[in-house]
């Protein structure tokens, strides 16, 4: 490999290594010899900041500095099997700032409600030194998703007022609508939005899964700061559909997922066990164990191109996003302080062009098994 194609890390220089092994719900992880790691935690109390480099989402007064990786806080609650211990997570936030990272993804429907009321308590030290999203558009009842978007005015409002206090905050710095609703205009969406803005409880604006004629249209009545869906190197149909129209607007990306729900750090795999009351994993077709066998030839390649390296699987697939724009910047979710420091590492990392034809010409020879969603959604 020449020099000049070596990926670089502004920190930490030594060689990065893998876990060997892990549990999901206290159940099955893998031995394969692609993956043949150790990870070295020694220096994770110790460092305090990664300088991570910082990158901009949206334009004019209606943009944000944030650092090149976000935390995605809803594992911590929500959706991932198992819910830690709550000092655990708070510790893993905190941490996370302590490093660098500014931007701190979370939403009321995640839990619902208790992933903000947990994010509120763990950012209350520093919160005026970070920026911090939200999401509105579902609907509950009970405490449970009713399965029915919601985004009409008048409930985008109680929302706010009650993330606004669960979060233990007055403003919002990003409020996103959470899942386009087909029953109300976007124009609707984006002008309340608009209002909260001018009354000071909301700072920008956000749209998550949203297609390029919401995104227009949105734009059009609120300037919009950014576009959270899902991008990982399974799921790139943003690639070519969203972020040509972030380009000609001066929108930034996030992707949610970036690595495919952990299917790209290695550490899930076909006899990998899920609790079906708080994992949406099973019920989606990509996960299933036979699209994950068919699926694994993605792991086995990132493994050989990280371990020329020095990096992970999932660094690899982290400096991708970073190199396919400037505005693109990843929130993955953790809840262990050695996979956060491992993701804000990468925030560093930059391939190089050959590199990133390397793995793009790979990923042009590859099927992927299993769509990412149950069902379609409305864009």
């Amino acid at each position: 490999m020449e020099k000049g194609n070596k990926i670089r890390i502004m920190h930490n220089q030594n060689r990065r290594h893998f876990l060997k092994s892990g549990t999901t719900l206290g159940a099955t992880l893998f031995a394969t010899s692609a993956l043949s790691f150790s990870y070295d935690t020694r220096d994770l109390k110790s460092k305090k900041s990664t300088d991570l480099e910082y990158r901009t989402l949206g334009k004019g007064s209606h943009s944000m500095k944030v650092s090149s990786v976000g935390l995605g806080c809803m594992g911590m609650s929500y959706h991932r099997s198992f819910i830690p211990d709550r000092s655990n997570s708070i510790s893993v936030i905190r941490k996370a700032y302590d490093m660098g990272l500014n931007f701190f993804d979370t939403a009321e429907a995640y839990g619902p409600y208790t992933n903000e009321v947990l994010v509120g308590e763990a950012i209350k030290p520093f919160r005026k030194n970070i920026l911090l999203c939200t999401k509105f558009g579902f609907e509950f009842q009970n405490n449970k998703m009713t399965g029915r978007l919601n985004s009409d005015p008048k409930h985008i409002r109680k929302v706010v007022e009650e993330s606004l206090k669960r979060l233990n905050t007055d403003v919002i710095d990003l409020l996103y609508q959470h899942r386009v609703d087909p029953n109300v205009p976007m124009e609707d969406v984006a002008g309340t939005v608009k209002d909260l803005i001018r009354e000071g409880k909301v700072k920008n604006f956000g749209l998550s899964e949203a297609g390029p004629n919401s995104i227009r249209k949105a734009h059009a009545v609120q300037p919009v700061t950014a576009i959270q869906s899902e991008l990982s190197l399974m799921s790139r149909d943003p690639v070519s559909e969203i972020l040509p129209v972030c380009e000609e607007l001066g929108i930034g990306f996030v992707p949610y997922s970036p690595l495919s729900r952990a299917f790209l750090s290695g550490f899930i795999n076909e006899r990998t066990k899920y609790n079906p009351e708080n994992d949406n994993r099973p019920t989606l077709p990509r996960y299933q164990p036979d699209a994950i066998k068919a699926n694994w030839t993605i792991v086995n390649f990132l493994a050989d191109f990280g371990n020329q390296r020095g990096y992970t699987p999932a660094q690899v697939a982290l400096a991708w996003l970073l190199g396919l724009k400037p505005y693109v910047v990843p929130i993955p979710g953790t809840t262990k302080l050695a996979h956060l420091q491992e993701n804000l590492w990468s925030g560093n990392l930059r391939l190089s062009t050959s590199e990133l034809k390397e793995i793009n010409d790979f990923m042009s020879t590859v099927t992927i098994v299993g769509s990412r969603l149950a069902a379609s959604r409305v864009r």
